[in-house]
């Protein structure tokens, strides 16, 4: 998703943040990092920009929706206005970052704050601030060899492959909270943590927010609402699963009431539907009209089930028309089947 050929780090500091609820110490560096060597900017950014690969954007905002009274956009915004004062801010993001961490399941890590430049996202290069944190380190092992005489040591480090929290500030969107990237690869306990208690950002209102969102409803109305009203069965509902997803993929714009009739199609289904969307809505926004974002059905194809399983005997891949699928019960087996139908197999 981001172009980095042309990206350059311009400053970067460390500093290691506790857990100030465990009563773990915030370790500030005095200076910024000396980055000037190219394999080590090579593999800075490897780092810091590999893991953006969902063009899902974010802006800051904060608890009466000011976002301007963020502490973070106001450190950004400082850092953007007067380089001369990068290393003062994000000393500031590190402290801001560890009143932030209290809850006992929060892991303590090192927090790399970099100024970069020529980040090229969208064919528009610009410049950004970028905030990680590394929480998990890799043992590994560094085989020295001497003439004669061969040494093994064992080390801890960073997969620079793996990062555990990240954000990127894009310097552009200024007026509505900046327009930001983010990688929160959580566990459970600490799930709402990067994103709300620390950045406090909320997703921007675009086409990929507003397909996923609405992809999102219509697998969850399946998998959880469908057949506690309907007499339905799994096959019934994975193609329904796959109409929706054909639906998102054979169109530029999405409308609300064309989906209710080529997908849903049942006049009860619909007001079903309906319904739970309304419940739905407590949680997401939801759109009845956009334009429909190629990324977003396709991240969302990856969860869009097809597979039936059948005890542990059988996985049936269902691709193609529902008509093609007979469901039965044998009473002299005492056994459910499914009749499949077809021309020639491959």
């Amino acid at each position: 998703m981001i172009e980095r050929s042309q990206s350059s780090i311009l400053q970067v500091s460390v500093h290691v943040v506790g857990n100030r609820g465990a009563q773990e110490l915030l370790r500030i560096s005095e200076e910024p990092l000396d980055v000037e060597d190219d394999a080590l900017q090579d593999l800075l950014l490897t780092y810091f920009l590999s893991n953006f690969t969902t063009p899902e954007y974010y802006a800051f905002t904060f608890s009466n929706e000011d976002f301007s009274l963020n502490p973070l956009f106001q450190f950004a915004r400082n850092i953007f206005e007067e380089a001369e004062s990068f290393h003062e801010n994000t000393v500031n993001i590190a402290k801001h970052l560890y009143e932030a961490t209290q809850h006992p399941n929060i892991k303590s890590g090192d927090l790399y704050v970099a100024r970069l430049s020529g980040v090229v996202i969208d064919n528009q290069s610009m410049d950004a601030i970028g905030i990680f944190k590394s929480e998990n380190k890799e043992t590994y092992l560094k085989l020295k060899a001497n003439p004669g005489d061969f040494n093994l040591h064992a080390d801890e480090g960073v997969n620079i492959r793996k990062l555990d929290k990240g954000c990127l500030i894009l310097n552009r969107g200024v007026e509505e909270g900046y327009s930001i990237l983010i990688v929160d690869n959580a566990n459970k306990s600490d799930a709402q943590f990067w994103k709300s208690d620390f950045l406090h950002v909320k997703p921007v209102s675009d086409a990929f927010h507003h397909t996923h969102n609405f992809m999102n409803l219509t697998r969850q109305y399946v998998g959880d609402q469908l057949d506690e009203e309907f007499s339905v069965s799994k096959a019934d509902k994975i193609d329904l699963l796959n109409r929706s997803m054909e639906f998102f993929k054979s169109k530029e714009q999405f409308n609300q009431s064309e989906f209710e009739v080529e997908v849903l199609a049942d006049a009860s289904v619909i007001e079903s539907f309906r319904k739970y969307e309304k419940t739905f809505m407590s949680d997401a926004q939801i759109a009845d009209n956009f334009e429909i974002s190629a990324q977003a059905v396709k991240r969302q194809a990856r969860v869009f089930k097809s597979v039936l399983k059948l005890d542990k005997n059988f996985h049936i891949y269902i691709h193609g028309s529902r008509e093609l699928i007979e469901k039965g019960y044998d009473e002299a087996m005492n056994k459910h089947y499914y009749k499949i139908y077809f021309d020639e197999e491959s």
